[in-house]
C-alpha cells in the first residue's frame, strides 16, 4: 500500500461494522415490511389494533437505545452489548417465524410467541443500535478528517440493508409465506452476528 493509500484508507473495522449493520437493518426493515400485514391477516388483530401495536413497537425501539447505551457505558462495553443485542434480535425474529408457522393451528399460542418475539427485538435493538454507531466513531481519532466519510460509508450499509430487507422479506412474506419472510430476516441477522463475532480481533 502506498503512502497516499494509507492516508485515504479507512480502518478494516469499518467494513466489519458496515456488514454487521447492513444485515441488522435487512433484518429490522424486512420484518417491519410484513409485520402489520401479518397481524391483520394472520393473527386477526384488526387494522386499528395492528396500527397501535406497530406504532408502540417503533416508539419502544427508539427509546430502548437509551438503556442500551447506559448499560454499555457503565457495565458491559460496546462489543458485548452488540453481541447481546444482535442475539436477542435474531432469537426474536425466529420466534416470529415460529409464530407465523403455527398460527393456523393454534392462534392464541401463536399470539403469545409473537409478543415474546417483539419484546426480544425491542430490547435487542436497544442494545445493538447505539453501540455499533459508537464503535464507528471509536475507529478514528477525534481530529481525523476521515471520520465523516466513515460514517457516510456506514450509513450506506444501513440504506442498502433496509432496501434489500423490505424488498425481499416483503415480497417473500406476502407472496410465499409469512414465516419465510420472518425466517429470512432472522437468518441474515444471525449471519451478521457471526460476522461480527469472528472479526472482533480486528478491533484489537
Amino acid at each position: 500500500m502506498t503512502e497516499t493509500q494509507e492516508k485515504t484508507a479507512h480502518p478494516k473495522g469499518l467494513w466489519v461494522l458496515f456488514g454487521t449493520e447492513m444485515w441488522e437493518r435487512f433484518n429490522f426493515y424486512g420484518m417491519r415490511a410484513i409485520l402489520t400485514l401479518f397481524m391483520v391477516n394472520a393473527l386477526m388483530l384488526g387494522e386499528s389494533n395492528a396500527s397501535i401495536i406497530y406504532g408502540g413497537f417503533l416508539a419502544l425501539c427508539y427509546l430502548t437505545p437509551l438503556l442500551g447505551g447506559f448499560i454499555a457505558d457503565k457495565y458491559l462495553g460496546n462489543r458485548s452489548c452488540i453481541m447481546l443485542g444482535g442475539t436477542l434480535m435474531a432469537i426474536g425474529q425466529f420466534l416470529l417465524f415460529y409464530s407465523a408457522t403455527i398460527y393456523g393451528s393454534n392462534l392464541e399460542f401463536s399470539k403469545a410467541i409473537f409478543w415474546l418475539g417483539l419484546f426480544l427485538i425491542i430490547f435487542g435493538n436497544g442494545f445493538f443500535k447505539p453501540n455499533i454507531s459508537s464503535m464507528v466513531g471509536q475507529l478514528y481519532p477525534d481530529t481525523s478528517a476521515k471520520k465523516d466519510a466513515g460514517y457516510t460509508i456506514f450509513y450506506m450499509g444501513i440504506n442498502a440493508g433496509a432496501f434489500l430487507g423490505m424488498l425481499l422479506c416483503g415480497y417473500i412474506g406476502e407472496k410465499i409465506g409469512w414465516h419465510y419472510g420472518f425466517g429470512l430476516a432472522g437468518v441474515f441477522m444471525f449471519f451478521g452476528m457471526l460476522q461480527f463475532y469472528f472479526a472482533q480481533k480486528i478491533f484489537g
